[in-house]
């Protein structure tokens, strides 16, 4: 498979790894849009949030309990969790991923 993200998670590419486990890897974004951002992806390759099915759904639970792990370990009291599901909405890499951004006062705008 050609996606940026299996890639990294095989270690194809190199990251700056935040956090790994079985079924998800977390890496710093390398276009920061805060002070701190970094990505979390499962380990399965789904393109997109509309490929979440009762199936598949408890990885994606699993990444909701990590990311506050995450940020607790970083010491971040308050952050944004973010995902892009398709090219209307900015996703460039198909590979379900969440953006976690953390830093300033991010205020309330999402744009």
């Amino acid at each position: 498979m050609d996606c940026l993200f299996c890639k990294i998670i095989a270690g194809e590419i190199p990251s700056k790894k935040v956090y790994e486990d079985a079924h998800c890897y977390a890496f710093y974004d390398i276009n920061p849009q805060a002070e701190t951002h970094f990505l979390v992806v499962p380990k399965t390759h789904l393109a997109s949030a509309n490929e979440i099915t009762a199936e598949n759904a408890a990885e994606i639970a699993h990444i909701f309990t990590v990311i506050p792990k995450i940020c607790k370990d970083l010491g971040l009291e308050s952050y944004r969790i973010i995902n892009n599901c398709g090219a209307g909405a900015g996703q460039t890499v198909l590979h379900l991923h969440f953006h976690v951004l953390s830093g300033s006062n991010l205020g309330e705008r999402l744009v």
